[in-house]
């Protein structure tokens, strides 16, 4: 839960600030139960009339409104309490900054609207139905999820995540308007650059550039046809005999995902499945059971259970052949000879990668590794993942590590590897030449920001906006109160 950023938290923990709060404008006429004394209203302020002489109590009021779009005081209380709750501190964060973060995410929203930027249901869906599974898995069942999120019903629950991811796909996809086609030029680099004075310019950390060669276990036909033999069995029962594939998923499926699930899954085509997968799934008709097919994590089997639209729910069990020890020690000796040939000078590293390595993401690079982070080929030692650098830490120039043991992360048969460290580079202050991806990277987001910044402007003025007094103290960053 802590790795959830801010962004996700302020769209996925808190329920009630979406687009379906708008009609509580109709409802609640104001922020408490008579006219407050002074409303901020635009870039205006009007005095509300004299009040009744009775104690007026402070219900669950209006903190802004954005186009139409409204943020009630229990929305910013309930998102502060969760920040809090994962960690964050009153200096992170606090009930100004986060209604100005919560203020722009529907300025986005509302002109992704005014703009014809759609965001389909369909999509809205299968992302909704993904993190109620990501949090089934993580929490244990759906009931202690439901009472996570203090609701009633799955039903209840979805409905809000429908409405809360609605309105996050619109901001970014609108953000994704704003900054998409922003380039910046190498003489913009430049510019950049040089207007940094020399001595506050960023000191980039030791790093390493890493290569790896991988060779995955051969599994025997004969491990293989046991797979396919046992899921045709599975699949006969449940046609010629009315069993429950969710039964049988359980039984037997090993997708850690979806197994205590039954094995469903809700998907689109949009859903980051592999080809493999979607291409059987949504070639079947509803109430239909797949054959047997093979993708990278194993063999499997499809039931659809529902065709809503561009959306399918379904259940599949995945089964893995059994890696013989044989085969594993096979894969080793391979790598032990490479690596030995390697050293002998019989060819580099980067053209035995290329002949040898079962890895195509990184083969046809020389087995160079990329960087998760920004895709690039170093990797910053005070950023590495633990567990890349403990193998790679004591490797000396042009040494090549011992072959290693690794599961899948992707969930498939484990493999060996060996890895190499390509290139070093200390920590030092920016260099132009030498730092060039790291310096244009810096430039384009420097644009970025600035693009945002003058939009953000923009539509503010443009935007009918209000602030409940409250608030007319806070230093936002945006000029909320058109001053």
């Amino acid at each position: 839960m802590k790795r959830i950023n801010l962004a996700l938290l302020i769209g996925f923990l808190t329920f009630g600030m979406s687009a379906g709060m708008a009609q509580v404008l109709d409802s609640i006429p104001d922020t408490q139960v008579e006219p407050p004394e002074e409303i901020i209203q635009g870039s205006y302020t009007e005095k509300a009339a004299d009040a009744p002489p009775r104690q007026r109590v402070k219900l669950d009021g209006i903190a802004a409104v954005v186009g139409d779009y409204v943020i009630l005081d229990s929305d910013v209380e309930k998102t502060l309490i969760d920040l809090r709750n994962q960690g964050a501190t009153e200096e992170d964060v606090d009930q100004c900054s986060l209604l100005g973060k919560l203020m722009e995410d529907r300025l986005y929203a509302h002109q992704a609207v005014q703009d014809s930027i759609l965001v389909a249901d369909d999509e809205v869906n299968s992302t909704s139905e993904q993190y109620i599974q990501e949090f089934v898995q993580r929490l244990g069942s759906m009931e202690k999820v439901l009472e996570f999120y203090n609701q009633e019903t799955v039903e209840d629950l979805r409905e809000e995540l429908f409405k809360i991811n609605k309105l996050q796909m619109l901001s970014q996809r609108m953000q994704q308007d704003i900054v998409g086609e922003i380039e910046v030029t190498p003489e913009e680099v430049r510019q950049f650059f040089n207007k940094i004075p020399e001595d506050e310019r960023p000191v980039f950390g030791a790093e390493l550039e890493i290569a790896q060669i991988v060779k995955k276990p051969e599994i025997p036909e004969i491990e293989k046809q046991k797979v396919v033999d046992l899921l045709n069995e599975i699949r006969a029962d449940v046609v010629d005999n009315g069993a429950s594939f969710r039964v049988k998923a359980i039984l037997y499926s090993q997708d850690p995902g979806s197994k205590s699930k039954g094995g469903f899954y809700s998907m689109t085509r949009q859903t980051p499945f592999v080809k493999e997968f979607k291409d059987v799934a949504f070639s079947l008709r509803e109430g239909e059971i797949s054959e047997p097919f093979e993708s990278p994590f194993g063999y499997h089997i499809i039931f659809i259970e529902k065709i809503r639209g561009q959306e399918l729910d379904l259940r599949h069990i995945l089964i893995q052949p059994e890696v013989p020890q044989k085969a594993l020690d096979d894969a080793r000796k391979d790598l032990d000879s490479i690596r030995t040939h390697i050293m002998e000078g019989k060819y580099t590293f980067a053209e035995a990668a290329l002949n040898f390595s079962d890895e195509k993401e990184t083969k046809f690079d020389g087995g160079v590794l990329r960087n998760p982070a920004d895709f690039g080929s170093r990797f910053e030692l005070t950023k590495m993942d633990p567990k890349l650098y403990n193998q790679v830490r004591n490797l000396k120039d042009n040494e090549i590590s011992n072959p290693t043991l690794e599961p899948d992360p992707r969930g498939g048969p484990p493999s060996y590897k060996i890895l190499m460290v390509t290139n070093r580079y200390d920590e030092h202050q920016a260099d132009f030449a030498r730092d060039y991806m790291k310096i244009q990277e810096l430039a384009l987001r420097d644009k970025q920001f600035r693009a945002i910044r003058d939009w953000m402007s923009e539509r503010i003025d443009e935007t009918y906006i209000s602030l409940d007094s409250e608030y007319r103290e806070c230093s936002f960053t945006n000029n909320w109160l058109k001053d």
